[in-house]
């Protein structure tokens, strides 16, 4: 129980951008830390229903308010997510030999590709944001999509082979087994089961538009990089996440 007290901590201290009092690092328990995604998920999504509820009380122009909507899951995870959404990018798109693309995976400075990626993410976030406010129903979702979205993450982490150059992924992955995949799995389908209960067969279809989204975007970098690292599932993260909430905002119209 303590050290899943420990990993639960670290996890919060590397996935969310929630100061914490004080720092704890165990190295024993760095294993359960992929399975504490989705209680950082959780979290997050909590913050995202708060602040749906709190913009739609103030009466602030509702363009205003979804630009600030639209960055609160990137504000709680000091947007680690959304750096590598924009690595991931200009490696994928340099449309380089492999070796070229690992390097660019990489390199700090942002290029032409992720500028472009990351303006096209914000209008259709941006939009998608709007137009969730401009319903103001089943804001509860948020919290299931940024569960779901975090439970693929894991799962990516702990199945997929790993690019030599993560240290990241490799580190997480030591020490586990079957029980930290069976774990996120099943919270995964409890997700599910809490969207049925929040909005029926449509809260299904917003879970299961982050599933594919996740699948979609992972699938294409894995298969183009030949591996997966902590920018690759930041990447996945992030368009898993859009695509719920544009889910979200079109099955009420």
């Amino acid at each position: 129980m303590k050290r899943f007290f420990k990993a639960l901590y670290m996890s919060f201290g590397m996935f969310c951008a929630v100061p914490l009092p004080f720092k704890i690092w165990d190295d024993a328990s760095t294993n359960l830390m992929l399975p504490m995604l989705p209680i950082v998920g959780g979290f997050v999504g909590v913050l995202w229903w708060g602040a749906a509820r709190v913009l739609i009380l103030t009466g602030m122009h509702i363009a205003l308010a979804s630009a600030i909507f639209m960055l609160i899951p990137f504000l709680a995870t000091g947007f680690l997510h959304l750096d590598g959404y924009m690595d991931t990018s200009d490696a994928i798109l340099s449309r380089r030999p492999l070796e070229d693309k690992l390097r660019i995976l990489k390199d700090p400075n942002a290029g032409a590709f992720s500028v472009i990626m990351l303006v096209v993410l914000f209008i259709i976030q941006f939009a998608a944001s709007f137009s969730v406010l401009e319903n103001g129903r089943h804001f509860a979702l948020l919290i299931v999509i940024t569960v779901v979205s975090r439970c693929c993450s894991g799962l990516s982490g702990l199945c997929l082979k790993t690019l030599e150059q993560s240290g990241y992924a490799n580190m997480f992955r030591q020490g586990t087994g079957i029980l930290h995949k069976i774990c996120l799995t099943v919270i995964a389908m409890l997700a599910f089961v809490v969207a049925y209960f929040i909005a029926g067969f449509y809260g299904v279809i917003v879970a299961a538009f982050t599933v594919a989204g996740f699948a979609g975007a992972m699938a294409y970098v894995y298969l183009d990089l030949k591996g997966v690292s902590g920018d690759l599932m930041g990447f996945a993260l992030v368009i898993s996440e859009l695509c719920g909430l544009v889910a979200l905002s079109v099955i009420w119209r």
